[in-house]
């Protein structure tokens, strides 16, 4: 019987590592198995024994079917769902910019919008640090033009 009880704790031992784990690792897979191996050890504990390759078994199961039942679920749960949403053209177009390389008719430049740097094409020529006001967007490039134009 003693045995089983070490074989049950190994198996919370492994669990709580899996826990542990989850907060170094991103990703929040690490968490459902631990799991499954808390649910081997429990297993262990109230049941007849197991052998090696039925506590893998289910410990793999059980890690992989709650991972693919739970993981988005949980994720939403915990606020941890980031919004995949693209950004409207009308929450771009109208809005300023600021050029951080020079812009040229036919030339591509970048331009910094809402911290982040963008692509940017403009039928103006527009200088370094100017500011530019976005009058349309194609993909991941925005067309610009220059305050002093408008």
């Amino acid at each position: 019987m003693d045995s089983f009880l070490s074989t049950a704790v190994i198996w919370f031992i492994i669990g709580l590592a899996f826990f542990l784990l989850e907060f170094v690792v991103p990703g929040f897979i690490l968490f459902f198995f631990g799991i499954g191996a808390w649910v081997v050890g429990i297993i262990m504990l109230l049941f007849t024994p197991l052998t090696i390759n039925v506590q893998i078994f289910v410990f793999l199961g059980t890690s992989i079917l709650t991972v693919l039942l739970f993981r988005n679920w949980v994720k939403g749960k915990l606020g941890m769902m980031r919004s995949q949403k693209p950004l409207l053209e009308d929450e771009i177009i109208g809005r300023k910019a600021r050029a951080e390389t020079p812009i040229m008719p036919g030339v591509q430049g970048k331009v910094t919008f809402r911290g982040a740097l963008w692509e940017a094409s403009s039928p103006d020529a527009i200088a370094a640090g100017e500011e530019v006001v976005i009058t349309a967007n194609e993909s991941i490039i925005l067309t610009v033009r220059s305050t002093k134009s408008l």
